[in-house]
Protein backbone atom coordinates (compact mmCIF):
# COMPACT_ATOMS: atom_id res chain seq x y z
CA UNK A 1 0.00 0.00 0.00
CA UNK A 2 2.70 2.51 0.97
CA UNK A 3 4.68 2.09 -2.25
CA UNK A 4 1.55 2.40 -4.39
CA UNK A 5 0.64 5.64 -2.66
CA UNK A 6 4.20 6.97 -2.89
CA UNK A 7 3.95 6.68 -6.66
CA UNK A 8 0.60 8.52 -6.71
CA UNK A 9 1.95 11.23 -4.42
CA UNK A 10 5.08 11.69 -6.54
CA UNK A 11 2.83 12.35 -9.54
CA UNK A 12 0.49 14.68 -7.64
CA UNK A 13 0.82 18.11 -9.22
CA UNK A 14 -1.23 20.63 -7.25
CA UNK A 15 0.74 23.84 -7.64
CA UNK A 16 -1.24 25.28 -10.52
CA UNK A 17 -3.77 26.27 -7.85
CA UNK A 18 -2.11 25.62 -4.47
CA UNK A 19 0.89 27.32 -2.88
CA UNK A 20 3.62 25.83 -0.70
CA UNK A 21 2.46 27.15 2.64
CA UNK A 22 4.93 28.16 5.37
CA UNK A 23 5.72 26.18 8.50
CA UNK A 24 5.66 28.86 11.20
CA UNK A 25 7.20 28.70 14.66
CA UNK A 26 4.78 29.61 17.46
CA UNK A 27 7.33 31.31 19.74
CA UNK A 28 5.42 32.11 22.93
CA UNK A 29 3.51 28.82 22.89
CA UNK A 30 6.75 26.90 22.33
CA UNK A 31 8.38 28.62 25.29
CA UNK A 32 5.37 28.07 27.52
CA UNK A 33 5.16 24.36 26.68
CA UNK A 34 8.93 23.58 26.57
CA UNK A 35 8.73 22.20 23.02
CA UNK A 36 9.30 23.59 19.54
CA UNK A 37 5.76 24.00 18.20
CA UNK A 38 5.31 24.61 14.47
CA UNK A 39 2.14 25.44 12.56
CA UNK A 40 1.58 24.37 8.94
CA UNK A 41 -0.32 27.31 7.47
CA UNK A 42 -2.89 25.81 5.12
CA UNK A 43 -5.11 28.75 6.06
CA UNK A 44 -2.96 30.78 3.63
CA UNK A 45 -4.08 28.85 0.56
CA UNK A 46 -6.02 30.83 -2.10
CA UNK A 47 -9.31 29.39 -0.77
CA UNK A 48 -8.08 29.50 2.85
CA UNK A 49 -8.02 25.70 3.18
CA UNK A 50 -5.98 22.63 2.16
CA UNK A 51 -8.97 21.17 0.31
CA UNK A 52 -7.97 22.52 -3.12
CA UNK A 53 -4.92 20.21 -3.18
CA UNK A 54 -6.94 17.00 -3.35
CA UNK A 55 -9.69 18.47 -5.50
CA UNK A 56 -7.29 19.71 -8.16
CA UNK A 57 -5.25 16.50 -8.19
CA UNK A 58 -8.43 14.51 -8.79
CA UNK A 59 -10.01 16.81 -11.39
CA UNK A 60 -6.89 17.30 -13.52
CA UNK A 61 -6.71 13.52 -14.12
CA UNK A 62 -10.27 13.18 -15.46
CA UNK A 63 -10.69 12.11 -19.06
CA UNK A 64 -11.56 14.60 -21.78
CA UNK A 65 -15.09 13.20 -21.92
CA UNK A 66 -15.52 13.55 -18.13
CA UNK A 67 -14.20 17.11 -18.15
CA UNK A 68 -16.55 18.07 -20.99
CA UNK A 69 -19.58 16.61 -19.17
CA UNK A 70 -18.84 18.60 -16.01
CA UNK A 71 -18.29 17.79 -12.36
CA UNK A 72 -20.33 17.96 -9.18
CA UNK A 73 -19.52 18.01 -5.46
CA UNK A 74 -21.34 18.37 -2.17
CA UNK A 75 -19.85 20.50 0.57
CA UNK A 76 -20.64 23.00 3.30
CA UNK A 77 -17.66 25.16 2.42
CA UNK A 78 -13.98 24.30 2.07
CA UNK A 79 -14.21 21.39 -0.39
CA UNK A 80 -16.71 23.42 -2.42
CA UNK A 81 -14.25 26.27 -2.84
CA UNK A 82 -11.42 23.89 -3.71
CA UNK A 83 -13.47 22.18 -6.41
CA UNK A 84 -14.72 25.50 -7.78
CA UNK A 85 -11.21 26.95 -8.06
CA UNK A 86 -9.83 23.79 -9.64
CA UNK A 87 -12.68 23.72 -12.17
CA UNK A 88 -12.17 27.39 -12.99
CA UNK A 89 -8.45 26.81 -13.57
CA UNK A 90 -9.12 23.82 -15.85
CA UNK A 91 -12.05 25.37 -17.68
CA UNK A 92 -14.60 22.81 -16.45
CA UNK A 93 -18.19 23.50 -15.44
CA UNK A 94 -18.75 22.69 -11.76
CA UNK A 95 -21.97 22.31 -9.79
CA UNK A 96 -21.76 22.43 -6.01
CA UNK A 97 -24.62 21.26 -3.80
CA UNK A 98 -24.50 23.02 -0.43
CA UNK A 99 -26.83 22.75 2.59
CA UNK A 100 -29.29 25.61 2.95
CA UNK A 101 -27.65 26.28 6.33
CA UNK A 102 -24.25 27.08 4.75
CA UNK A 103 -23.04 30.55 5.85
CA UNK A 104 -23.53 33.13 3.11
CA UNK A 105 -19.80 33.98 3.04
CA UNK A 106 -19.03 30.46 1.76
CA UNK A 107 -21.87 30.39 -0.79
CA UNK A 108 -20.74 33.75 -2.16
CA UNK A 109 -17.12 32.60 -2.38
CA UNK A 110 -18.08 29.51 -4.43
CA UNK A 111 -20.24 31.53 -6.82
CA UNK A 112 -17.47 34.08 -7.31
CA UNK A 113 -15.21 31.23 -8.46
CA UNK A 114 -17.64 30.51 -11.29
CA UNK A 115 -19.40 27.39 -9.99
CA UNK A 116 -23.16 26.86 -10.04
CA UNK A 117 -24.50 26.56 -6.50
CA UNK A 118 -27.52 24.45 -5.59
CA UNK A 119 -28.79 24.89 -2.02
CA UNK A 120 -30.46 21.74 -0.73
CA UNK A 121 -31.18 20.24 2.69
CA UNK A 122 -30.26 21.24 6.21
CA UNK A 123 -27.07 19.18 6.55
CA UNK A 124 -24.20 17.73 4.52
CA UNK A 125 -25.83 14.31 4.21
CA UNK A 126 -28.86 15.87 2.52
CA UNK A 127 -26.62 17.76 0.09
CA UNK A 128 -24.56 14.64 -0.63
CA UNK A 129 -27.60 12.51 -1.45
CA UNK A 130 -28.97 15.18 -3.79
CA UNK A 131 -25.58 15.68 -5.48
CA UNK A 132 -25.31 11.95 -6.19
CA UNK A 133 -28.78 12.02 -7.73
CA UNK A 134 -27.84 14.95 -9.97
CA UNK A 135 -24.59 13.23 -10.94
CA UNK A 136 -26.55 10.20 -12.10
CA UNK A 137 -29.17 12.24 -13.96
CA UNK A 138 -26.79 14.63 -15.72
CA UNK A 139 -23.77 12.32 -16.09
CA UNK A 140 -21.54 14.57 -13.99
CA UNK A 141 -18.41 13.16 -12.32
CA UNK A 142 -18.73 13.33 -8.54
CA UNK A 143 -15.64 14.71 -6.75
CA UNK A 144 -15.54 13.14 -3.29
CA UNK A 145 -14.11 15.32 -0.50
CA UNK A 146 -12.03 12.55 1.10
CA UNK A 147 -12.79 8.95 0.08
CA UNK A 148 -10.76 8.87 -3.12
CA UNK A 149 -7.17 7.77 -3.85
CA UNK A 150 -6.32 10.81 -6.00
CA UNK A 151 -7.82 13.22 -3.48
CA UNK A 152 -5.79 11.58 -0.68
CA UNK A 153 -2.61 11.77 -2.79
CA UNK A 154 -3.24 15.47 -3.35
CA UNK A 155 -3.68 16.11 0.37
CA UNK A 156 -0.43 14.19 1.01
CA UNK A 157 1.52 17.08 -0.56
CA UNK A 158 1.04 18.84 2.80
CA UNK A 159 3.28 16.16 4.37
CA UNK A 160 5.79 16.35 1.52
CA UNK A 161 6.21 20.07 2.27
CA UNK A 162 6.50 19.51 6.04
CA UNK A 163 9.39 17.06 5.55
CA UNK A 164 11.16 19.50 3.23
CA UNK A 165 10.63 22.47 5.56
CA UNK A 166 11.36 20.93 8.97
CA UNK A 167 15.04 20.47 9.80
CA UNK A 168 15.52 18.49 11.96
CA UNK A 169 12.45 16.39 11.22
CA UNK A 170 9.44 16.62 13.55
CA UNK A 171 8.86 14.07 16.27
CA UNK A 172 5.11 14.15 15.68
CA UNK A 173 2.58 15.68 13.30
CA UNK A 174 -0.94 16.47 14.52
CA UNK A 175 -3.70 16.34 11.93
CA UNK A 176 -7.38 17.40 12.14
CA UNK A 177 -9.79 14.61 11.21
CA UNK A 178 -13.15 14.89 9.49
CA UNK A 179 -13.76 12.39 6.73
CA UNK A 180 -10.10 11.39 6.86
CA UNK A 181 -8.63 12.52 3.52
CA UNK A 182 -5.97 14.77 5.04
CA UNK A 183 -4.78 12.39 7.76
CA UNK A 184 -4.75 9.50 5.27
CA UNK A 185 -2.50 11.44 2.90
CA UNK A 186 -0.20 12.73 5.64
CA UNK A 187 0.05 9.35 7.38
CA UNK A 188 0.65 7.23 4.29
CA UNK A 189 3.47 9.51 3.10
CA UNK A 190 5.21 9.95 6.46
CA UNK A 191 5.11 6.25 7.32
CA UNK A 192 6.57 5.42 3.91
CA UNK A 193 9.51 7.85 4.10
CA UNK A 194 10.00 8.50 7.85
CA UNK A 195 8.14 5.87 9.88
CA UNK A 196 9.68 7.19 13.11
CA UNK A 197 7.52 10.33 12.92
CA UNK A 198 4.32 9.92 14.92
CA UNK A 199 1.08 10.75 13.11
CA UNK A 200 -1.60 11.79 15.60
CA UNK A 201 -5.17 12.52 14.61
CA UNK A 202 -7.26 15.06 16.50
CA UNK A 203 -11.06 15.07 16.65
CA UNK A 204 -13.70 16.99 18.63
CA UNK A 205 -14.95 14.80 21.46
CA UNK A 206 -18.47 15.03 20.01
CA UNK A 207 -17.49 14.21 16.38
CA UNK A 208 -15.01 11.38 16.88
CA UNK A 209 -15.72 9.10 13.91
CA UNK A 210 -12.11 7.87 13.49
CA UNK A 211 -11.54 7.38 17.22
CA UNK A 212 -14.59 5.14 17.55
CA UNK A 213 -13.85 3.30 14.31
CA UNK A 214 -10.35 2.40 15.50
CA UNK A 215 -11.74 1.41 18.89
CA UNK A 216 -14.36 -0.89 17.30
CA UNK A 217 -12.01 -1.98 14.48
CA UNK A 218 -14.71 -1.11 11.97
CA UNK A 219 -16.29 2.00 10.50
CA UNK A 220 -19.13 3.22 12.67
CA UNK A 221 -21.84 5.79 12.01
CA UNK A 222 -22.19 8.33 14.81
CA UNK A 223 -25.77 9.10 15.84
CA UNK A 224 -24.99 12.80 16.24
CA UNK A 225 -21.99 15.02 15.52
CA UNK A 226 -21.01 18.27 17.21
CA UNK A 227 -21.48 21.30 15.02
CA UNK A 228 -19.00 23.79 16.45
CA UNK A 229 -16.09 22.55 14.30
CA UNK A 230 -18.30 22.25 11.23
CA UNK A 231 -15.34 21.52 8.94
CA UNK A 232 -14.89 18.10 10.58
CA UNK A 233 -18.52 17.32 11.48
CA UNK A 234 -18.62 13.92 9.75
CA UNK A 235 -20.61 10.94 11.01
CA UNK A 236 -18.49 8.21 9.39
CA UNK A 237 -14.81 8.04 8.45
CA UNK A 238 -14.14 7.35 4.78
CA UNK A 239 -13.56 3.74 3.72
CA UNK A 240 -10.11 4.32 2.18
CA UNK A 241 -8.94 6.74 4.91
CA UNK A 242 -9.90 4.16 7.53
CA UNK A 243 -7.95 1.44 5.74
CA UNK A 244 -4.89 3.69 5.81
CA UNK A 245 -5.44 4.91 9.38
CA UNK A 246 -5.50 1.38 10.80
CA UNK A 247 -1.97 0.86 9.50
CA UNK A 248 -0.42 4.33 9.63
CA UNK A 249 -1.99 6.47 12.39
CA UNK A 250 -0.35 6.18 15.80
CA UNK A 251 -3.05 7.72 17.99
CA UNK A 252 -6.21 9.83 18.01
CA UNK A 253 -6.72 12.55 20.62
CA UNK A 254 -10.13 14.03 21.50
CA UNK A 255 -10.57 17.67 22.50
CA UNK A 256 -13.46 19.79 23.75
CA UNK A 257 -15.03 22.90 22.25
CA UNK A 258 -13.34 25.01 24.93
CA UNK A 259 -9.93 23.53 24.10
CA UNK A 260 -10.46 24.32 20.40
CA UNK A 261 -11.34 27.91 21.31
CA UNK A 262 -8.20 28.18 23.43
CA UNK A 263 -6.10 26.92 20.50
CA UNK A 264 -7.74 29.50 18.22
CA UNK A 265 -6.58 32.16 20.65
CA UNK A 266 -3.06 30.66 20.72
CA UNK A 267 -2.85 30.87 16.93
CA UNK A 268 -3.97 34.50 17.02
CA UNK A 269 -1.56 35.40 19.82
CA UNK A 270 1.40 33.84 17.97
CA UNK A 271 0.61 34.70 14.34
CA UNK A 272 -2.21 37.29 14.38
CA UNK A 273 -4.15 34.88 12.13
CA UNK A 274 -7.65 33.62 12.91
CA UNK A 275 -8.29 29.92 12.31
CA UNK A 276 -11.68 28.34 11.86
CA UNK A 277 -12.50 25.80 14.63
CA UNK A 278 -11.45 22.84 12.45
CA UNK A 279 -8.24 24.73 11.65
CA UNK A 280 -7.34 25.10 15.34
CA UNK A 281 -8.26 21.49 16.12
CA UNK A 282 -4.80 19.98 15.57
CA UNK A 283 -3.11 22.54 17.82
CA UNK A 284 -5.65 21.81 20.56
CA UNK A 285 -4.68 18.14 20.32
CA UNK A 286 -0.99 18.97 20.33
CA UNK A 287 -1.38 20.92 23.58
CA UNK A 288 -3.36 18.10 25.15
CA UNK A 289 -0.70 15.60 24.09
CA UNK A 290 1.99 17.65 25.86
CA UNK A 291 -0.18 17.92 28.97
CA UNK A 292 -0.93 14.19 28.96
CA UNK A 293 2.57 12.88 28.24
CA UNK A 294 4.79 15.55 29.77
CA UNK A 295 6.73 15.71 26.49
CA UNK A 296 9.61 18.22 26.47
CA UNK A 297 12.23 19.36 23.95
CA UNK A 298 10.53 17.84 20.90
CA UNK A 299 9.58 19.29 17.51
CA UNK A 300 5.82 19.10 17.12
CA UNK A 301 3.85 20.17 14.03
CA UNK A 302 0.14 21.03 13.94
CA UNK A 303 -1.69 21.51 10.65
CA UNK A 304 -3.92 24.60 10.53
CA UNK A 305 -6.34 23.25 7.95
CA UNK A 306 -8.33 26.38 7.24
CA UNK A 307 -9.62 29.86 8.04
CA UNK A 308 -13.13 29.98 6.58
CA UNK A 309 -14.81 31.53 9.59
CA UNK A 310 -17.82 33.80 9.84
CA UNK A 311 -16.74 36.93 11.73
CA UNK A 312 -19.71 36.80 14.11
CA UNK A 313 -18.52 33.46 15.52
CA UNK A 314 -15.54 35.18 17.12
CA UNK A 315 -17.63 36.32 20.07
CA UNK A 316 -18.41 32.73 21.02
CA UNK A 317 -14.79 31.64 20.50
CA UNK A 318 -13.45 34.46 22.67
CA UNK A 319 -16.03 33.68 25.35
CA UNK A 320 -14.99 30.03 25.57
CA UNK A 321 -11.23 30.42 25.06
CA UNK A 322 -10.43 31.34 28.65
CA UNK A 323 -12.23 28.29 30.01
CA UNK A 324 -10.41 26.13 27.47
CA UNK A 325 -7.14 27.66 28.57
CA UNK A 326 -8.06 27.03 32.25
CA UNK A 327 -7.81 30.75 33.00
CA UNK A 328 -11.43 31.21 34.11
CA UNK A 329 -13.68 29.38 36.57
CA UNK A 330 -17.49 29.65 36.62
CA UNK A 331 -19.02 29.10 40.04
CA UNK A 332 -22.43 29.19 41.68
CA UNK A 333 -21.91 30.35 45.27
CA UNK A 334 -24.54 30.65 48.00
CA UNK A 335 -24.04 33.63 50.32
CA UNK A 336 -26.21 35.07 53.13
CA UNK A 337 -28.92 37.48 51.94
CA UNK A 338 -27.91 40.36 54.19
CA UNK A 339 -25.95 43.64 53.98
CA UNK A 340 -22.19 43.19 53.71
CA UNK A 341 -22.30 39.62 52.36
CA UNK A 342 -21.17 40.64 48.86
CA UNK A 343 -18.20 42.49 50.34
CA UNK A 344 -17.27 39.53 52.53
CA UNK A 345 -17.44 37.19 49.54
CA UNK A 346 -15.21 39.45 47.44
CA UNK A 347 -12.74 39.63 50.31
CA UNK A 348 -12.68 35.82 50.40
CA UNK A 349 -11.79 35.80 46.69
CA UNK A 350 -8.83 38.05 47.48
CA UNK A 351 -7.10 39.79 44.58
CA UNK A 352 -8.35 37.36 41.96
CA UNK A 353 -9.94 39.10 39.00
CA UNK A 354 -13.71 38.74 38.63
CA UNK A 355 -14.81 38.31 35.01
CA UNK A 356 -18.53 38.53 35.72
CA UNK A 357 -20.94 38.65 38.61
CA UNK A 358 -24.65 37.85 38.15
CA UNK A 359 -27.31 37.87 40.82
CA UNK A 360 -31.08 38.26 41.27
CA UNK A 361 -33.00 38.29 44.54
CA UNK A 362 -35.11 35.16 44.99
CA UNK A 363 -34.91 34.14 48.66
CA UNK A 364 -35.00 36.09 51.93
CA UNK A 365 -32.38 33.90 53.62
CA UNK A 366 -29.77 33.09 50.96
CA UNK A 367 -28.49 34.57 47.71
CA UNK A 368 -27.00 32.50 44.90
CA UNK A 369 -24.50 34.34 42.73
CA UNK A 370 -23.09 33.30 39.36
CA UNK A 371 -19.46 34.40 39.35
CA UNK A 372 -16.61 34.15 36.86
CA UNK A 373 -13.13 34.21 38.41
CA UNK A 374 -9.83 34.75 36.60
CA UNK A 375 -7.27 31.99 37.22
CA UNK A 376 -3.50 32.38 37.00
CA UNK A 377 -2.36 28.85 37.82
CA UNK A 378 -4.90 26.94 35.74
CA UNK A 379 -6.90 23.86 36.72
CA UNK A 380 -5.18 23.38 40.08
CA UNK A 381 -6.09 26.91 41.16
CA UNK A 382 -9.76 26.26 40.36
CA UNK A 383 -9.85 23.28 42.71
CA UNK A 384 -7.94 25.24 45.37
CA UNK A 385 -10.44 28.10 45.06
CA UNK A 386 -13.45 25.81 45.45
CA UNK A 387 -11.86 24.15 48.50
CA UNK A 388 -11.06 27.53 50.06
CA UNK A 389 -14.60 28.86 49.62
CA UNK A 390 -16.07 25.62 50.98
CA UNK A 391 -13.85 25.85 54.08
CA UNK A 392 -15.14 29.41 54.56
CA UNK A 393 -18.70 28.01 54.80
CA UNK A 394 -19.81 28.92 51.29
CA UNK A 395 -21.87 26.37 49.36
CA UNK A 396 -20.13 26.14 45.97
CA UNK A 397 -21.18 24.46 42.73
CA UNK A 398 -18.45 24.41 40.06
CA UNK A 399 -20.09 25.13 36.68
CA UNK A 400 -16.93 25.46 34.61
CA UNK A 401 -17.65 22.25 32.71
CA UNK A 402 -21.42 22.71 32.59
CA UNK A 403 -22.46 23.27 28.95
CA UNK A 404 -25.84 24.85 29.78
CA UNK A 405 -24.18 27.26 32.19
CA UNK A 406 -21.62 28.33 29.57
CA UNK A 407 -24.00 28.56 26.62
CA UNK A 408 -27.08 30.03 28.26
CA UNK A 409 -27.26 30.62 32.01
CA UNK A 410 -24.39 33.10 32.25
CA UNK A 411 -26.44 35.34 29.94
CA UNK A 412 -29.83 34.99 31.62
CA UNK A 413 -29.55 34.69 35.42
CA UNK A 414 -32.98 35.47 36.83
CA UNK A 415 -33.75 33.25 39.80
CA UNK A 416 -36.15 30.31 40.15
CA UNK A 417 -39.92 30.72 39.79
CA UNK A 418 -41.64 28.89 42.62
CA UNK A 419 -45.05 29.24 40.95
CA UNK A 420 -44.16 26.70 38.25
CA UNK A 421 -44.89 23.16 39.43
CA UNK A 422 -44.47 21.21 36.18
CA UNK A 423 -41.68 23.05 34.37
CA UNK A 424 -39.15 21.03 32.38
CA UNK A 425 -35.99 22.33 30.77
CA UNK A 426 -34.75 21.33 27.29
CA UNK A 427 -31.81 22.35 25.15
CA UNK A 428 -32.37 22.28 21.36
CA UNK A 429 -30.28 22.65 18.22
CA UNK A 430 -31.93 23.39 14.90
CA UNK A 431 -30.68 24.31 11.42
CA UNK A 432 -30.07 28.06 11.23
CA UNK A 433 -31.48 29.93 8.25
CA UNK A 434 -33.89 32.86 7.72
CA UNK A 435 -37.15 32.10 9.47
CA UNK A 436 -35.68 29.13 11.37
CA UNK A 437 -36.67 30.43 14.81
CA UNK A 438 -40.23 31.07 13.63
CA UNK A 439 -40.37 27.58 12.13
CA UNK A 440 -39.11 26.11 15.40
CA UNK A 441 -41.80 27.89 17.43
CA UNK A 442 -44.49 26.99 14.91
CA UNK A 443 -43.48 23.34 15.18
CA UNK A 444 -43.81 23.59 18.95
CA UNK A 445 -47.43 24.65 18.58
CA UNK A 446 -49.70 26.02 21.30
CA UNK A 447 -50.48 22.93 23.37
CA UNK A 448 -47.91 23.56 26.12
CA UNK A 449 -47.00 26.85 27.74
CA UNK A 450 -43.41 28.08 27.24
CA UNK A 451 -42.10 29.27 30.62
CA UNK A 452 -38.51 30.18 29.68
CA UNK A 453 -36.79 30.83 26.37
CA UNK A 454 -33.19 31.74 25.49
CA UNK A 455 -31.92 31.67 21.91
CA UNK A 456 -28.30 31.99 20.81
CA UNK A 457 -26.79 31.94 17.33
CA UNK A 458 -23.08 32.53 16.68
CA UNK A 459 -23.13 32.66 12.89
CA UNK A 460 -22.87 28.89 12.68
CA UNK A 461 -25.10 26.46 10.83
CA UNK A 462 -27.18 25.69 13.91
CA UNK A 463 -29.09 27.86 16.37
CA UNK A 464 -29.27 26.94 20.04
CA UNK A 465 -32.31 27.28 22.28
CA UNK A 466 -32.80 26.70 26.00
CA UNK A 467 -36.51 26.35 26.71
CA UNK A 468 -38.67 25.78 29.75
CA UNK A 469 -42.10 24.26 29.15
CA UNK A 470 -44.98 23.51 31.52
CA UNK A 471 -45.88 19.82 31.12
CA UNK A 472 -48.18 18.16 33.68
CA UNK A 473 -47.22 14.59 34.59
CA UNK A 474 -50.36 13.27 32.91
CA UNK A 475 -49.07 14.62 29.57
CA UNK A 476 -45.46 13.38 29.83
CA UNK A 477 -45.83 10.57 27.30
CA UNK A 478 -47.60 12.85 24.82
CA UNK A 479 -44.87 15.49 25.16
CA UNK A 480 -42.06 12.94 24.65
CA UNK A 481 -43.81 11.74 21.52
CA UNK A 482 -44.02 15.32 20.29
CA UNK A 483 -40.29 15.87 20.87
CA UNK A 484 -39.45 12.89 18.68
CA UNK A 485 -41.75 14.12 15.91
CA UNK A 486 -40.40 17.68 15.87
CA UNK A 487 -37.12 16.35 14.45
CA UNK A 488 -34.63 18.60 16.26
CA UNK A 489 -31.69 17.46 18.36
CA UNK A 490 -32.58 17.96 22.03
CA UNK A 491 -31.23 17.26 25.52
CA UNK A 492 -33.37 17.11 28.66
CA UNK A 493 -31.68 19.49 31.13
CA UNK A 494 -34.35 19.29 33.84
CA UNK A 495 -31.87 17.73 36.24
CA UNK A 496 -28.98 20.08 35.47
CA UNK A 497 -27.74 21.36 38.87
CA UNK A 498 -27.55 24.97 37.62
CA UNK A 499 -31.25 24.99 36.70
CA UNK A 500 -32.86 25.32 40.16
CA UNK A 501 -30.23 27.84 41.27
CA UNK A 502 -30.61 30.43 38.53
CA UNK A 503 -33.59 29.72 36.31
Amino acid sequence: MLNDYLKCISLADVYDVAIKTPLDLLPSLSKKNHNTILLKREDLQPVFSFKLRGAFNKIRQLSTVEKKAGIIASSAGNHAQGVALAAQKLGIHATIVMPVTTPSIKVKAVRELGASVVLHGDAYDDAYTYAMRLADEKKYTFIHPYDDVDVIAGQATVAVEIVAQCDPLPDAVFVPVGGGGLIAGVAVYLKAVHPEIKVIGVEPDNSACLYHALKENKRVILKEVGLFADGVAVKQIGKEPFRIAKECVDEVILVSTDEICAATKDIFDNTRAIAEPAGALALAGLKKYIEKTGTRDQRLVAINSGANLNFDRLKHIAERAEIGEHTEALLAVTIPEKPGSFLAFCQALGKRGITEFNYRFSDAENAVVFVGVRLVQGESERHTLVDMLTKNDYAVLDLTDNEVAKLHIRHMVGGPNKLLKHERLYRFEFPERPGALLQFLSGLGEKWNITLFHYRNHGSAYGRVLMGVDVPKSESALFKSFLKKIGYTFVDESHNPAYPLFL
